[in-house]
């Protein structure tokens, strides 16, 4: 029954893309792609970190 009601709910996000402000179309740009700028970015630092460790 839950499965049933998630599809029909499911807001259809292309549809309300397009039909939207541009300043809610960059938003949308910038936190779609936010996470994994932040995850290459963590992980340049612990590898950078890790390299330059003094023993």
């Amino acid at each position: 029954m839950i499965p049933l009601l998630y599809l029909i709910q499911q807001p259809d996000f292309q549809e309300k893309l397009n039909n939207a402000p541009l300043d809610y179309q960059i938003a949308f740009f910038i936190s779609s792609y936010l996470p994994y700028i932040l995850l290459v970015v963590i992980g340049y630092f612990i590898y950078y970190r890790a390299k330059n460790k003094k023993d």
